[in-house]
């Protein structure tokens, strides 16, 4: 099985043109993750800028916005970059992803250099409410934590292949509210997080709906509508361990949702927001011959 870096690596095909494969493992049922095809447009987004755009120097991808016109499919992928506004402090690509002709996703990016940023800053003093429970990461790994313990296997795994790709710990007494959900995860195969990988974590928390209605009934399907991913650090260049995520949805209606999150790294310090516009869709859908319509622009 492909790691994460293995599953997102990008071939330089020209100045501004890229290509990828999305692996099957990391689907969810037959459409590749979301968080995970935000991973591979990273990836690129971060070639990019060590050769078409290194006199910028601005390694980090610090925003994105990422629309997802059509499903995606395994197998492979071309990424184009055009280059938007090329700044002094930040610069802006336009990345589009298309399989057998088909525009599916489309993306602006930001870049920066995080360890160069400079200027005013000011403690918040944000916190999350309800607050988490407290976590020692040491036991949490051997399973005696007091306050987490491991999942498991999460519901549909098996139609869910990339659920399968981290190891999820939640809290021993439940999820604070309904409407929340918290984790600490790591890769299943020890593997770190790392800068790219951010978008995979703020796409990998439990289906709050599925923990709440009849699991018998067989699983829903969450397509990515829109996701928008704001970076506040970067990681350490050999990446991280564990990453605690809380995802909360305000509402949900019509088949139509909002999904926020937080991500923080094993110190506490908060690594990055997103924010998701999702549908909730029979599993039969993600499954279903495309239309023609849906073949080409």
């Amino acid at each position: 099985m492909p790691t994460w870096e293995e599953a997102t690596a990008v071939q330089q095909v020209d100045a501004n043109t890229y290509s990828c494969i999305l692996h099957d493992d990391w689907c969810i049922g037959s459409v590749p993750n979301g968080g995970y095809v935000t991973g591979c447009l990273m990836e690129v987004v971060k070639q990019h800028f060590k050769t078409t755009l290194a006199k910028q120097n601005q390694p980090h991808t610090i925003a994105m916005h990422v629309e997802f016109l059509r499903r995606t499919q395994a197998g492979p992928a071309t990424i184009k970059v055009d280059n938007v506004k090329l700044g002094r402090q930040t610069s802006i690509v336009h990345v589009h992803l298309s399989q057998e002709g088909r525009e599916e996703i489309v993306a602006y990016v930001t870049n920066s250099n995080i360890h160069k940023e400079e200027g005013f800053s000011f403690d918040t003093e944000y916190t999350l409410s309800p607050p988490p429970p407290p976590v020692d990461l040491v036991k949490l790994e051997k399973d005696e934590d007091k306050y987490w313990y491991p999942q498991g296997k999460m519901p549909f795994s098996e139609f869910r292949k990339a659920s399968q790709k981290v190891k999820w710990h939640f809290p021993r007494s439940g999820h604070v509210k309904t409407s929340i959900a918290d984790e600490w995860i790591c890769f299943s195969d020890g593997t770190n997080f790392t800068d790219t990988s951010l978008g995979f974590a703020a796409d990998m928390f439990p289906q709050i709906i599925e923990y709440k209605r009849d699991k018998t009934q067989g699983p829903f399907w969450y397509p990515t509508l829109l996701l928008n991913l704001d970076v506040k650090k970067a990681l350490p260049a050999e990446g991280v361990k564990w990453l605690h995520v809380r995802v909360q949805l305000k509402k949900i209606k019509n088949g139509r949702m909002d999904i926020e999150v937080h991500v923080y790294d094993a110190e506490g310090d908060l690594v990055a927001l997103s924010h998701h516009v999702g549908f909730v869709l029979d599993a039969a859908r993600n499954m279903a011959a495309r239309t023609k319509s849906d073949t080409k622009l």
